[in-house]
């Protein structure tokens, strides 16, 4: 079956090009999913406006991701955490404990996003990568301070 594909699939095709694929591949995953379209005389002559609307829609995407690095780079979290002698921290800050912080600011992000090298486990201001997708990195400031005893 020759498709049409709309979108990038891995390990297939990029957006645009005329592939051949298996006949259940195509009816049971590409076509269902709006991945690819079959491969018709009319269609062929429109594989040029699909490349265009794929090449809008990502760069609505980029967009996006853009305003949300920014806002991301706006803002920081403070992490309260207990300490005991000399300021030692009982635990660390996680990724999770980013996200959870990042969640009561109104961002949902994925725990994975956040790209931290080591649990921290000392006072301090940290500056952690996040990544909003595969090319785009915004750098959140971590605040980690000693919680106050009441």
């Amino acid at each position: 079956m020759k498709v049409i594909l709309k979108d990038d699939v891995e390990k297939l095709g990029k957006c645009g090009e005329v592939v051949e694929v298996k006949d259940g591949y195509g009816r049971n995953y590409l076509l269902p999913r709006n991945l690819a379209v079959p491969a018709t005389r009319g269609d062929l002559k429109s594989v040029e406006e699909i490349k265009k609307q794929k090449h809008i829609r990502d760069q609505k995407k980029r967009r996006l991701e853009e305003r949300q690095k920014t806002q991301l780079e706006k803002i920081s979290c403070t992490a309260e955490v207990l300490v005991g002698e000399e300021d030692r921290v009982f635990g660390s800050v996680t990724s999770q404990t980013i996200a959870d912080l990042l969640r009561e600011k109104g961002f949902d992000l994925d725990r994975h996003k956040i790209m931290l090298e080591a649990p921290i486990k000392a006072l301090g201001v940290y500056t952690v990568p996040v990544k909003i997708s595969a090319d785009v990195v915004a750098s959140l400031k971590v605040w980690v301070v000693k919680k106050q005893q009441t």
